[in-house]
């Protein structure tokens, strides 16, 4: 049979010599040019703020908030194709912008759509590996065995052993991870009908886009919920490259791992509280709430003393809160007008933005919180509960599958570019000591 045309790689080979001997030239003519000092505080505190590494497809501004390759959110909720009748960006479509730089057509997204659609079989062994599993275990875990048991199909991982010239380590890395994130939403869908719907599965429907037949492999039908999915996916793509998915997949792919080994470690990341975990423990804390009221609408002032109360037993408030932001996510701001469109009346989804109005404040005047506002995770599971998918510990798969396209398109041109093994040097803290003069 023969191969399928597939423009969007001949774009990316056309366009990625010029930009690597654009790099090249920078790092040759001023390599030696000083970008910053850092202190010691940030050596402790994780790195923050601390620029150590180079991510094409977004940048994230404190003030403004995430831009992909330029444009803002709002932005690309223009300015990027729809389905049709529909009204919110296909997920194709930003992902053909990172990796281009380039706004699509509406014919390019057609294009990848169908792409993806004729690579997303999944082999049998994958599908046995998650079924191998208690049925209890945290659909993260599962979906995480489930990438690595793909790593068996890794096109790189077979041309390196036979040994490939290192200007075409791109080429594999695209094709694994066109094949992957192809693949990631009946991984994904498979986990949570075998965990939450007894093991009924609903085979894909291809005539769908990405998105849609997401929804539609999850059991969700509904015209508004496969728009709620294409903004979902959408928005969480990436964050620029020093979150812990991000950055865990371009380390471990800088030893030359696969995309499958590398986006497992991004995912193995997500996995934690401190990343992607928290839309779950938002549904969780406002849940308690609720709870511990008396199961009643709750007042303002309720809600204010639920969070002095969170932050006196030492708790943070999921959902509030970023490294990098000082101003409310855009993300948050986007699921917020889909909210006010769309679904219009919601209990929980009132409560979120009386917690939008009441949580700064008090956040605020601990002087301890140098952002105080939402970010993305605040909003998106009240949105996924109005829609009947009610099963919280799966919202962070449901990220996954999304950031998946902005941490896949940054390791095709990690490739691409030659970017070297990350290897960061480290100190004692009396190393630390001595430096400061102690």
């Amino acid at each position: 049979m023969a191969a399928m045309k597939d423009n969007l790689k001949e774009k990316f080979a056309a366009k990625y010599p010029a930009v690597a001997a654009d790099v090249k030239a920078l790092v040759k003519e001023h390599g030696s040019f000083v970008l910053g000092n850092y202190t010691v505080e940030q050596v402790y505190q994780g790195m923050k703020g601390m620029l150590g590494m180079i991510t094409e497809t977004s940048k994230l501004d404190s003030e403004i908030g995430i831009k992909f390759r330029g444009y803002s959110i709002p932005e690309l909720h223009e300015k990027l194709p729809k389905a049709p009748g529909g009204t919110e960006p296909l997920p194709e479509g930003i992902f053909y912008l990172m990796l281009l730089g380039e706004l699509p057509t509406v014919q390019d997204v057609v294009e990848l759509s169908n792409n993806w659609a004729r690579r997303s079989n999944v082999p049998k062994h994958v599908f046995d590996i998650i079924d191998s599993m208690p049925a209890n275990a945290h659909p993260m875990t599962q979906f995480s065995a489930a990438i690595i048991a793909l790593q068996t199909e890794s096109l790189f991982y077979s041309a390196y052993r036979k040994g490939i010239n290192k200007k075409d380590y791109w080429d594999y890395m695209y094709e694994d991870s066109m094949n992957l994130i192809s693949r990631l939403p009946r991984v994904a869908a498979y986990i949570y009908r075998r965990t939450y719907h007894n093991g009924v599965h609903i085979e894909p429907d291809h005539t769908l886009d990405w998105a849609a037949n997401f929804a539609h492999m999850l059991g969700f039908e509904q015209f508004d919920m496969k728009r709620l999915m294409r903004l979902y996916l959408t928005i969480h793509v990436d964050h620029e490259g020093g979150n812990v998915s991000a950055h865990a997949t371009h380390l471990v792919g800088s030893a030359l791992s696969d995309a499958y080994y590398s986006f497992a470690s991004g995912m193995n990341g997500l996995a934690g509280p401190l990343h992607g975990l928290a839309n779950q423990e938002v549904v969780i804390w406002l849940q308690k709430l609720r709870k511990d009221i008396g199961g009643t609408f709750p007042t303002k002032q309720q809600i204010a003393d639920y969070i002095k109360q969170t932050l006196a037993e030492g708790k943070v408030v999921p959902g509030y809160g970023h490294a990098v932001l000082r101003k409310t996510d855009p993300r948050f701001t986007a699921q917020q007008e889909f909210y006010r469109t769309y679904i219009k009346s919601d209990e929980l989804c009132e409560i979120v933005q009386m917690v939008y109005e009441v949580a700064p404040p008090i956040l605020e005047s601990t002087g301890k919180i140098k952002n105080p506002w939402p970010n993305v995770d605040a909003h998106s599971g009240a949105l996924l509960l109005h829609y009947g998918l009610k099963e919280y510990e799966f919202y962070t798969v449901i990220f996954g599958v999304s950031r998946a396209l902005g941490v896949l398109a940054s390791l095709i041109w990690d490739r691409a570019l030659g970017h070297p093994l990350e290897r960061p040097s480290s100190d004692t803290t009396e190393g630390i000591k001595k430096k400061v003069g102690l």
